[in-house]
């Protein structure tokens, strides 16, 4: 038996709930990890995991063996890819997870120049608008909007994500000047589905709250839908800075009631504190930290926020 991949297997199945979803994640086959865990179990004398129909769970000594093997495992691992960068290697499989926001527009770029430096590297970048669980879903790493509460977690600051209220000039020669609350309340608006209530949307001016009643016209959760429809003149609405650099620059779109913004986002990467940081995950987020820093909409971390 080799015991590093039987334990390998044994702590993402405990970490995944799940034998197929370990076979995935360790590229082989769901017998192999099943055979591996049998071993285990046998070269140990005791059951590891319980089984049902739908959930695989550690026993409390199977528990045990997870919490001591991990860390291990990670030690192990950092290390390995400790002696090929002190070769000069970065290299490896790097997973990240990033909101669609983000990443698309500006995190891809950056994982392809990350590539160029380091071709060894294959990277699974997830684009999703939802939290998950890095070692659940076995993420390396995670740029979040919103500091993350999970004590779990260490999180490196990027800066804060702005946003502004815009429209195209077309849109406000037809509909007429934007300059009050008010009038903001009769405008047709685009909105993200998090907006709540339907109806209402949560400014700021000099650090004070207050309430603007709008009238969405269009709700969405794909970043490039709005800023389509706001390109469009559709409608006028609220958009994070670092979106449309250029149309703001150009004069495509223009910022309407200048006095006001949404509340500022904290973009911070978070990897889990459970792990070692291997020297892949800590190679692209010094890279990728000091490229989005640099972004036209993300603002120094210590900047003051709404």
């Amino acid at each position: 038996m080799d015991l590093a991949l039987a334990l390998r297997a044994f702590v993402r199945t405990v970490e995944r709930g799940s034998i197929g979803a370990a076979a995935r994640d360790l590229s082989v086959s769901q017998p192999a990890v099943s055979k591996h865990i049998r071993n285990l179990e046998g070269h140990v004398g005791a059951r590891l995991l319980e089984r049902s129909a739908r959930l695989v769970r550690p026993t409390p000594l199977g528990q045990t063996l997870y919490e001591a093997s991990r860390q291990g495992l990670a030690t192990i691992d950092a290390a390995l890819e400790g002696v090929r960068r002190d070769m000069g290697a970065i290299e490896g499989l790097l997973r990240v997870h990033a909101p669609t926001c983000i990443g698309a527009a500006q995190l891809h770029p950056l994982v392809l120049a990350f590539q160029e430096r380091h071709p060894g590297v294959t990277v699974d970048l997830a684009l999703e608008n939802r939290t998950v669980d890095l070692v659940y879903e076995n993420f390396d790493l995670a740029l979040r909007l919103g500091r993350p509460e999970n004590p779990g977690l260490i999180v490196r600051p990027i800066g804060l994500v702005r946003r502004i209220l815009v429209a195209t000039p077309a849109l406000l020669a037809r509909i007429g000047p934007v300059e009050t609350l008010d009038r903001l309340g009769e405008a047709p608006v685009v909105t993200t589905m998090s907006m709540a209530p339907l109806d209402t949307m949560t400014l700021y001016r000099d650090g004070a709250a207050c309430e603007a009643t709008v009238r969405p016209v269009l709700r969405t959760n794909s970043p490039d839908v709005l800023v389509r429809t706001l390109l469009e003149g559709r409608a006028l609405g609220p958009v994070q800075c670092l979106l449309v650099p250029d149309a703001l620059r150009e004069g495509r779109l223009v910022r309407i009631l200048p006095d006001y913004e949404l509340r500022a986002s904290d973009a911070f990467f978070a990897y889990p504190s459970v792990r070692f940081m291997r020297p892949v995950v800590r190679a692209f987020t010094e890279f990728a930290i000091a490229h989005l820093r640099r972004i036209d909409g993300i603002e120094p971390a210590d900047a003051a926020q709404l």
